[in-house]
């Protein structure tokens, strides 16, 4: 009789709703369906440098599914980086305290860095499988991540909430929503919100135009406007936010009382959406079958209604970001809202 397998979950990177649901799906399938032995990673990938374990079992993993944030607690541990020479190697420990812990696989939940780690890891010989999360649904090879269903929500919820304020006073709102690189969050709220104006890191703006477009709805009558940007959209330096930014040209340039609002972290907060309990139930379930055909160095992905995996080569390193001809931009355009020039 074969021996059963002892493996290991970590959460690293940022926080979002769904982590504690892929623990579970990990756990309970690795418990129940394959009678493996399961160890959590507290903290990140810190935890395996610092040997800060905890034993799970199927006890430990009830109640979690509704939960936000992670169990395991998470950190921005990056072990590749080195700030000198004298930095100690720590892949080397994560390496030996993986072997001394005789840990047969790693499952490692996490963005982009993390991938990026995960397959680093994979390199020096550890078994290693990735689970992709994030709310800005930018991880490349996965049509989406959990994380960003939970936060569309919120931010939709968010924006809908500021149509009445914004009536009210007759004002321009701008709502700044979380994305450095990737506008996925921000154009799918924003359309799903009714905002008039969408500002994506992957589309350049032209000032004038935006206020073009917002002169004239104001001479059509119409009594407010929303403005919806993402976080990393081109700001000067001078200014702590883009919110920050485009509120303060709108003004200026236009006349028109204008606010803003940064929904920050609450994104990231809370229960999870039903969707992410699955979808992050279903990543952790595929993650415990590659481990138990040994079918390692890869990272669990959603492809149309499909839960595969790609190898963490493929993903390493690389961001999904929106396409520009994506179909809910020429939908936005077909719809009159700005996405910041013609």
């Amino acid at each position: 009789m074969s021996k059963s397998k002892k493996i290991g979950i970590l959460t690293a990177g940022g926080d979002c709703p769904g982590l504690n649901a892929a623990i579970r799906g990990v756990g309970k399938t690795a418990i129940v369906k394959y009678n493996m032995e399961v160890v959590g990673v507290s903290a990140g990938f810190l935890g395996l440098i610092n040997k800060d374990f905890i034993p799970l079992d199927e006890p430990s993993l009830s109640g979690i599914l509704t939960v936000g944030g992670t169990i395991l607690g998470t950190s921005r541990e990056k072990p590749f980086k080195k700030k000198s020479f004298l930095s100690v190697d720590k892949p080397k420990i994560i390496k030996e305290n993986y072997e001394e812990k005789e840990l047969d696989a790693l499952v490692c939940i996490g963005g982009n860095g993390t991938m990026k780690t995960a397959y680093g890891l994979s390199e020096q010989g550890m078994n290693i499988i990735g689970i992709p999360k994030t709310i800005d649904n930018d991880v490349w090879g996965t049509d989406q991540t959990f994380g960003f269903d939970s936060a569309l929500n919120v931010a939709t919820e968010a924006i809908d909430r500021l149509h009445s304020t914004a009536n009210s006073h007759k004002r321009i709102m701008v709502i700044e929503v979380m994305g450095h690189h990737a506008g996925w969050l921000t154009l799918y709220a924003g359309m799903a919100g009714g905002g008039d104006v969408i500002l994506i890191p992957e589309l350049d703006y032209d000032l004038s135009t935006i206020m073009k477009y917002l002169k004239l709805r104001a001479k059509k009558k119409k009594p407010y406007s929303i403005v919806v940007v993402a976080e990393g959209i081109r700001r000067p330096k001078k200014y702590a936010s883009a919110a920050e930014y485009i509120a303060d040209c709108i003004e200026s340039e236009t006349g028109i009382e204008t606010r803003k609002t940064i929904l920050g972290y609450i994104q990231r907060g809370g229960s999870p959406s039903p969707y992410d309990r699955l979808l992050a139930t279903e990543y952790g379930a595929k993650a415990v079958e590659l481990i138990s055909n040994n079918d390692f160095g890869k990272m669990v992905v959603k492809r149309g209604e499909l839960i595969e995996s790609i190898s963490l080569k493929e993903t390493s390193g690389r961001l999904r970001v929106l396409p520009v001809n994506h179909s809910l931009l020429q939908m936005a355009r077909g719809l009159d809202i700005c996405l910041g020039k013609k």
